[in-house]
């Protein structure tokens, strides 16, 4: 590990219980706080993770997070009824920027939550999470609202796959974890580099591209340490995450979006086919299906003609 990176574990990485939320809560002075969930067939979980936040983060004496808000990317359940019950706005993906058509992917429903909602401060949490606490909020807002210095950060825990403690997160072992300590070796102190945990501040998310897809984690990271460099980017330990585990097809698809992603950054010139084959057992045998790798990436929202419209009459 490189000296730098050493020397950054030592002073960017914290555990929720560093900053207490009475010293948070002093820290605000006006700074404004959106929660975004991305919500696809989420019913079963995403009504727990509203009323949390409600609840505990949005009340009269503890009046942290400003704005909730449910981006719906096409549910076919009652995610958006759920969402909307216990607490929560929520915005229809294909309702924001309408002139823009919609591809399918998390990262178009996080690049379109910049449009509808206003906080200074853009902290994003998966709607699949299982016993859901607040730390997950107010661990990683923490720094931004005691921290000038701090402009993004990621939520680090373990992630136990069935009952196996550690085992989740095997595309970022698999994957993301040795392309960023062979490419981008500042960024291999991050425990969970694929999180979907994570705070920032408008400023910064609003000039970075997002991969439209599984990729948007490791693009927004690689590309926040180049805008602002790694001593502006932290992680929080918040204890442990339990969610709806892929199956291995669909890590597979994740994985190839991600490389994608990273070869995109490593070189803007000559790009491998963005297609990949999996198999699938028939009764002929083995099936070979297609899928195409998510190529798209949104613009910095700064350079959307809506949103710099609606950032100047704010």
């Amino acid at each position: 590990m490189l000296e730098e990176v050493e020397r950054w574990l030592s002073r960017r990485s914290w555990s929720v219980a560093d900053r207490p939320l009475e010293g948070i809560l002093a820290a605000k002075r006006g700074t404004t706080i959106s929660v975004v969930l991305p919500a696809l067939n989420e019913e079963a979980t995403v009504g727990d993770i509203v009323r949390v936040i409600r609840g505990e983060l949005m009340s009269e004496s503890v009046p942290l997070v400003d704005e909730l808000v449910v981006v719906d990317s096409g549910s076919t359940d009652r995610t958006a009824e759920v969402a909307a019950a216990a607490g929560a706005r929520v915005v229809a993906r294909d309702a924001i920027l309408p002139r823009i058509p919609a591809v399918p992917g998390k990262g178009e429903v996080l690049w379109r939550s910049l449009m509808v909602t206003s906080g200074d401060i853009v902290c994003f949490v998966d709607a699949d999470l299982k016993d859901f606490s607040a730390d997950f909020v107010t661990g990683i807002v923490g720094p931004l609202l005691t921290d000038p210095d701090v402009a993004f950060v990621k939520a680090m825990y373990d992630r136990p796959l069935a009952d196996a403690p550690g085992q989740g997160g095997r595309v970022t072992e698999l994957v993301a974890r040795p392309l960023l300590n062979l490419h981008w070796p500042q960024l291999a102190g991050f425990v969970q580099p694929l999180g979907g945990e994570y705070a920032a501040r408008r400023s910064l998310l609003e000039r970075l591209p997002f991969p439209v897809g599984y990729g948007v984690e490791l693009g927004l990271l690689v590309d926040a340490l180049h805008t602002v460099g790694l001593d502006a980017l932290a992680q929080v330990d918040v204890g442990v995450r339990k969610h709806r585990h892929q199956d291995g097809r669909a890590l597979g698809r994740m994985a190839a979006a991600i490389y994608r992603t990273a070869q995109l950054r490593l070189s803007r010139g000559h790009l491998v086919r963005p297609r990949l084959t999996q198999f699938e057992r028939s009764e002929d045998g083995f099936t070979p299906r297609t899928y195409e790798v998510d190529t798209e990436e949104r613009p910095p929202m700064v350079e959307i003609a809506e949103y710099a419209e609606r950032r100047r009459v704010a």
